[in-house]
């Protein structure tokens, strides 16, 4: 099975009425034993910085054409923990509610998500927060190209057909 490690980040560089964006970076070892590596990245009105993470994640996921084992590494908690910890199982059993009055956010997303996930087998990983750690240098650059670069042609050429 191919292995993919998809590094997520959606950064709005401090700034709530700035450019937001997300990026992401697929690696894998195509059968042959080459590793490649493709980057998306797209800028955005920042909505929330934990909204642009799921976009992330589902624009790594449905970048895949053939069923993978799938690393995401994203350092957003609420992405991340919200698998870990079940959440989801949790919010799926509530009809996607907190409680009684209170929905969960970004409903269509997560939905999105788990239709994504479903050809894969998806571990995630979390990378504490912006302090040097080398996936959060590559994560930085990634939200920089994300709120500096265009939109379109996001997907045009993943190069996954391995």
């Amino acid at each position: 099975m191919l292995q993919v490690e998809i590094y997520t980040d959606g950064s709005a560089r401090g700034n709530p009425d700035g450019p937001g964006g997300y990026g992401v970076v697929l690696r894998y070892t195509d059968p042959k034993g080459v590793l490649h590596e493709r980057e998306h990245s797209a800028g955005y009105k920042k909505t929330t910085n934990n909204r642009m993470e799921l976009m992330a994640a589902i624009v790594g996921l449905e970048a895949l054409t053939k069923p993978c084992g799938v690393s995401l590494y994203s350092d957003s908690q609420y992405l991340v923990r919200a698998f870990n910890d079940h959440w989801i199982d949790g919010w799926q059993r509530k009809n996607w509610m907190r409680t009684k009055t209170e929905p969960v956010k970004n409903v269509d997303l997560w939905k999105r998500l788990l239709a994504a996930m479903k050809p894969h087998e998806v571990r995630y990983i979390w990378v504490r927060g912006h302090n040097g750690h080398p996936l959060n240098e590559r994560c930085d650059q990634l939200a920089t190209a994300a709120a500096d670069g265009p939109a379109e042609g996001l997907l045009t050429d993943t190069g996954l057909e391995a």
